[in-house]
């Protein structure tokens, strides 16, 4: 295949992703190289690696959506409404929009099952949310740390439940149901054991 345009910008992006989306879900993540990617989308393999540091980065592309959707969160919440409520408005939204980083997201099992047959993806994963509690962390004042560890990780739990069972075959809309109730737990529990920040 001869080389397209290698400078960069959002299209070559774009046709990298969905190459490289393409062929994890028809072979598995492990069984395909980055060379393969650049090959069939016409670019060489430096370029890859130019709009992502990491082979699991082409897979798991969202982590600097999710992160600025924290920040965004945080940073622009209402007067008078406290950093949980405004997360857990946040929450709702992705789930309503049915949003690809709401776990909800119509097609998302075949993506569910890649991440859960990969060791690489799933320690990936692992990695972001410890870079997402870092850059929640950096957002908040008081005690930030904790809170931020307690959201992450209850976000996460919520998520991988809602995987493992869209993976299993249950109904995506008893899924969701459940899901949304599962967030609300969280946000309750979360009231429950610290002060929400204003």
């Amino acid at each position: 295949m001869p080389r397209t345009s290698e400078r960069g910008g959002p299209q070559t992006r774009a046709r990298i992703l969905q190459v490289s989306n393409r062929l994890f879900l028809e072979r598995g993540y492990e069984s395909v190289t980055v060379a393969e990617i650049a090959r069939e989308a016409g670019v060489s393999s430096v370029t890859v690696f130019n709009h992502f540091a990491r082979k699991e980065d082409l897979f798991l592309d969202r982590a600097a959506d999710a992160a600025e959707l924290l920040r965004t969160t945080v940073r622009d919440r209402a007067p008078g409404t406290d950093v949980l409520t405004a997360l857990q408005q946040a929450c709702s939204r992705l789930v309503d929009e049915r949003h690809p980083l709401s776990g909800v997201a119509d097609g998302s099992v075949p993506f569910f099952r890649t991440v859960a047959e990969s060791p690489a993806l799933i320690a990936r994963a692992r990695a972001i949310a410890a870079e997402l509690q870092a850059t929640l962390t950096g957002e908040l004042d008081g005690d930030a740390t904790l809170l931020a560890a307690f959201f992450i990780a209850g976000y996460s739990t919520v998520l991988v439940e809602t995987a493992r069972r869209r993976i299993d075959g249950e109904p995506a809309d008893t899924v969701t149901t459940d899901h949304r109730a599962r967030l609300d737990r969280l946000f309750t529990a979360l009231r429950e054991g610290i002060v929400p920040q204003r």
